[in-house]
């Protein structure tokens, strides 16, 4: 509708902040760990502050979205990004002696805007009339991916054509997407959203199975996108020694491409969810297989490359499929959706970073490493991507069972 008009751009803006708040530090893995001397357990961490930070979000607005002015918080999204931003490029005068605490902070800063964009943005572009919803909302999460695009590719020519060492100007530049969905936000008109009444109507909906299923749909599905979206870019560089200028342009771009390009078919063509969900859960448990066990650099790109195309539709295709199966849900049910997402987007890449460190300092992993002919921290990156393999694996499980009890939508 023409009224909601500027508030469906703000929203689009608003993932594109989202997509550099959670793109912008993978990126630089390899960065704050030559000028600070941060481990890739701290590295992989800062992933897990992220996700955990939106999480706490998440959780919040389950229980007590009803306490909230939905439509002002929506409105201070975009802002708190930018003072997480901000705070984030300020880190190495800010915090000169303890980087890695400023990191911190500054990512529980913009990590906030992002959990609440995940609970209140889709909520928002779901309630704006549509003829048909379902592909609204792949749009809109298609956006996110386009938007990782754009970031993977300017931070690569940035670190590229400059110099790493100067990675806060980067960021001070990314700040400038929050600030212009601010200012969209700023008068537009928003659509009313359903919030429970009181905590006890949110606890009404933890005694539907539905809701539980869909939650661990969510969770593998948010742990297989997130998991490879936050190490590409470590691992085409580590593990398969691929230049980082090339692995970030070809493979970590190539990966949001594919993420934005399976969104964008399904916004255009989609139907048929759980098949969709199912096919995209089988890819990606063959695409991770590829990229841990494969000795060919090119067919590792390929396969971190082609995973975002198997995973696009993991997790909006999870809310696509919740709004089917508990309707009346409203802003609780995105709430606990992106809680979902989001507990899976943090166990996932920590467990990924954790298992290498491990294996790197582990005695017969490094017996294995030099019988490969590859270093210890090869040799524990590749273990860690295949470990990731078992949330691609474990979820098709699932959206097996979403497809076969398709015509049963409550579950209950």
């Amino acid at each position: 509708m023409v009224l909601y008009r500027r508030a469906k751009w703000a929203c689009y803006a608003s993932n594109v902040t989202a997509a550099v708040t959670c793109n912008v530090t993978p990126l630089l893995f390899l960065t704050f760990r030559a000028l600070y001397g941060i481990s890739y357990t701290k590295l992989g961490l800062l992933v897990l502050v992220n996700f955990l930070t939106q999480l706490t979000v998440d959780l919040i607005f389950s229980f007590f979205s009803h306490k909230f002015n939905i439509k002002t918080t929506v409105r201070l999204i975009p802002v708190i990004a930018f003072v997480g931003l901000w705070l984030f490029a300020l880190t190495p005068w800010l915090f000169p002696s303890a980087p890695y605490v400023g990191l911190v902070l500054a990512t529980v800063v913009f990590s906030s805007a992002s959990g609440l964009g995940e609970v209140l943005i889709s909520p928002v572009v779901a309630a704006i009339p549509a003829k048909n919803p379902e592909r609204e909302m792949s749009k809109l999460h298609a956006v996110y991916a386009w938007g990782a695009v754009g970031v993977i590719l300017l931070s690569a020519l940035y670190i590229f054509t400059v110099s790493a060492v100067y990675w806060q100007y980067m960021i001070f530049a990314f700040s400038a997407v929050p600030l212009v969905a601010a200012l969209l936000f700023f008068g537009a008109d928003l659509p009313d959203m359903q919030t429970p009444g009181r905590v006890s109507g949110a606890l009404a909906f933890f005694k539907r199975p539905a809701l539980w299923v869909m939650f661990l749909a969510i969770f593998l599905g948010g742990s297989a996108e997130c998991s490879m979206s936050q190490w590409c870019s470590g691992y085409l560089e580590g593990a398969l020694g691929i230049p980082k200028i090339l692995g970030d342009m070809v493979g970590v771009a190539m990966f949001s491409l594919t993420l934005g390009l399976g969104r964008t078919l399904y916004a255009k063509y989609g139907k048929n969810i759980e098949t969709v969900l199912l096919l995209g859960g089988l890819g990606a448990s063959v695409c991770y297989l590829l990229a841990a066990l494969s000795p060919l650099p090119l067919i590792g790109l390929a396969a971190c490359a082609l995973t975002g195309f198997c995973v696009s539709m993991l997790w909006p295709g999870c809310l696509v499929a919740a709004e089917k199966r508990i309707p009346s849900g409203g802003v609780f049910l995105y709430a606990m959706m992106a809680s979902g997402g989001d507990l899976g987007a943090s166990v996932g890449p920590q467990l990924l970073g954790a298992i290498t460190d491990a294996a790197m300092l582990s005695p017969t992993m490094i017996n294995v490493s030099e019988r490969l002919g590859l270093s210890a921290e090869q040799c524990g990156m590749r273990l860690g991507m295949m470990v990731g393999a078992f949330f691609p694996i474990c979820a098709t499980a699932v959206y097996f069972y979403l497809l076969k009890t398709a015509k049963n939508k409550s579950l209950d």
